[in-house]
């Protein structure tokens, strides 16, 4: 079972037009034990509503685990009608992709590859069910 842990939003200004950019941070336990951390962000007033983010998987919760034991993916989440759209994206298209403690960031072709990309899929799932942010701003 999933539970994630909710820091405040962070906010800052849009360089094209000056409405809010939302960022949230977000740890995510599986059984209690650390699992996963991700970001997100997105721009209040943009003509389309889209989620930028990035998930990072592997060992988390010991000072001696470094980065190396951690692998990033980046994606974005969109409307289609009704149904959320999850689209993974190159690590060049991540504004995450100069942060080291996430782990290697992979790019769209190897991380639709990987072993953990199921999780992926299964924290988006309750990223547009259970952080009201998002939800919110989808709504």
């Amino acid at each position: 079972m999933l539970r994630i842990e909710f820091e405040e939003p962070t906010e800052s200004v849009c360089n094209c037009c000056q409405n809010a950019i939302v960022r949230l941070t977000r740890f995510v336990y599986k059984d209690d034990d650390a699992f996963a951390v991700y970001y997100a962000q997105y721009t209040h007033g943009h003509s389309e509503k889209r989620l930028i983010g990035i998930i990072s998987l592997g060992e988390w919760g010991s000072d001696e685990v470094g980065a190396e034991a951690r692998l990033a993916f980046p994606f974005q989440i969109w409307m289609n009608g009704d149904n959320f759209q999850v689209g993974l994206v190159d690590a060049r298209d991540s504004p995450w992709s100069h942060v080291t403690f996430l782990g290697r960031i992979l790019d769209r072709t190897e991380a639709l590859a990987h072993e953990w990309i199921n999780d992926v899929f299964h924290i988006t799932d309750h990223m547009v069910e259970d952080d009201k942010e998002i939800v919110e701003y989808f709504s």
